[in-house]
């Protein structure tokens, strides 16, 4: 049996976040955390699905709501009457005004940098079809104390998905997998996460497109990473837009030449599916990931230079891929919702594809000369539909927690918004494990998506909804940004 009009799990968490805004619904559960030495305050309510934040100091945040295409100023806790800046998004889906990323000298240097899709209309609108090819824009806007003034656009990636013929619904195509996390790094650089758009060729390690030898990606054309191309990644640029000449693949892209050799000069990975979660170790400097599965396992990555994250190929651990396979073919019916799993949410690269053992499916991998393919540091068997990543970086809520790294949920339905905490190993390369269910693979044996079992050592919280954004603030306490709640929570110490 095959399905071919599923969304995603942020998608259709989207959907219900946008009629559950009202009080008295999932307002209802108000946050709490496990550690009962600590509890949780509301800084701000009242906003519109909001992403994701940027502090200005310790009383002043710039706030991203995802459909109105404004950047909402809260100081004091009270959103101001005139926002900083409002765009025209399209926020179809996973798309919107997504991520926000404050230049590493600000506010000597007033430099707000925004990820966020562009309607062609001139409004706000949800019309999947109402955006550019380049929807998906990086853009960078000066800060003068009240107001966003744009400056310069960094870069335009892909947006639109058009349908295509294997997918009669929805005709007007899609808009998930959108990505749209950007991080400055401790080296200075800006990092732009961008999902893989549906796209299926090289960068989702399918050489010559999903319809075999010779063949371009049937949907998108290529396959070349050019600028219609450049999905399922994470880019590294200076705060310009253009490519450091350190980055993996700077000169495997000379010597490519053209519009694809500039944008592999630009990637840090590839391989990636899609994730709303993306941060920098304050003690190390490691650059983490956390990545959505379709149905099955879903990543937790600690990301290298030059790493190939293995999809459409590799999904979960490449000894687990036999598992991969299995459960995106399945045709029985799943016990905790009732139907079955079968496709890579659009088949246009059936799953019936996949490999069946760890050699063959490393085998299959699109090489750039430099790349290597890692394993994740944590998995899970079936999907938990991840949300947004961040570290604590303080001992404001005691020496114990210093250094972790939280996780929320992009599905309010996992314990009413989950909050994840993991402790990091000595040398702050892998997840310090103290659950022995999953000391041997690093994979969480769940019983079927969305169910958290052998995570429950890894339960910090419950009640954040759509956790969409974690930071720590200025004051040391931890922040969680809530899209389906409207709010942003602060977890301290009392």
């Amino acid at each position: 049996m095959q399905r071919t009009n599923r969304l995603s799990a942020f998608a259709a968490a989207l959907i219900v976040a946008a009629s559950t805004l009202n009080p008295g619904d999932a307002q209802a559960v108000d946050p709490t955390v496990v550690d009962s030495r600590l509890a949780v305050r509301t800084v701000v309510d009242g906003l519109s699905q909001p992403t994701s934040m940027a502090f200005l100091d310790s009383n002043n945040i710039l706030v991203l709501e995802k459909a109105t295409g404004r950047v909402q100023r809260v100081l004091n806790g009270i959103i101001q009457g005139t926002p900083a800046l409002d765009l025209a998004v399209n926020s179809a889906s996973e798309r919107g005004l997504l991520g926000i990323a404050l230049h590493p000298d600000f506010p000597t240097n007033p430099g707000v940098f925004l990820y966020w899709t562009e309607s062609t209309t001139g409004a706000d609108t949800t019309v999947l079809s109402e955006t550019p090819l380049l929807g998906n824009r990086v853009d960078r806007f000066l800060w003068n104390g009240s107001t966003l003034t744009f400056d310069r656009n960094l870069i335009q990636l892909r947006a639109l998905q058009p349908a295509f013929a294997a997918e009669p619904t929805p005709p007007t195509g899609r808009g998930n997998n959108n990505g749209g996390v950007l991080r400055f790094g401790p080296d200075g650089k800006l990092y732009i996460f961008v999902g893989d758009v549906g796209r299926r060729g090289q960068l989702q390690n399918l050489p010559d497109g999903p319809l075999g030898p010779g063949q371009p990606d049937d949907q998108f054309g290529g396959p070349e990473p050019d600028d219609a191309h450049l999905t399922g990644a994470i880019l590294r640029l200076n705060d310009d837009g253009s490519a450091p000449a350190d980055n993996p693949f700077f000169g495997v892209g000379a010597t490519m030449g053209g519009e694809a050799g500039a944008n592999i000069q630009k990637v840090f990975s590839y391989g990636h599916r899609n994730g709303f979660g993306m941060a920098f170790d304050p003690k190390a400097g490691h650059l983490w990931l956390q990545e959505n599965g379709d149905d099955s396992f879903a990543e937790l990555n600690r990301v290298t230079p030059g790493m190939n994250g293995g999809w459409v190929q590799i999904m979960g651990p490449v000894t687990r891929v036999a598992r991969y396979k299995a459960i995106e073919t399945s045709s029985e019916d799943d016990p905790c919702r009732g139907t079955p799993y079968f496709g890579l949410q659009q088949e246009r690269w059936s799953p019936e594809n996949i490999a069946n053992t760890p050699l063959q499916a490393l085998s299959r991998l699109f090489e750039l000369p430099g790349s290597q393919y890692r394993d994740p540091e944590l998995s899970w068997k079936f999907d938990v539909a991840p949300g947004g990543l961040g570290f604590l970086d303080g001992r404001a809520l005691g020496l114990l927690y210093d250094g972790n790294l939280f996780m929320g949920a992009a599905r309010e339905t996992l314990e009413e918004g989950y909050l994840f905490r993991f402790r990091l190993s000595f040398d702050r390369r892998r997840i310090g494990v103290i659950d022995l269910r999953l000391l041997l693979d690093r994979v969480a044996d769940n019983l079927c998506k969305f169910d958290i079992t052998e995570s429950e050592s890894l339960l910090f919280g419950r009640g954040f909804g759509i956790g969409t954004d974690i930071q720590t603030g200025p004051n040391g306490n931890l922040f969680v940004v809530s899209l389906s709640k409207g709010a942003i929570y602060e977890i301290y110490r009392p």
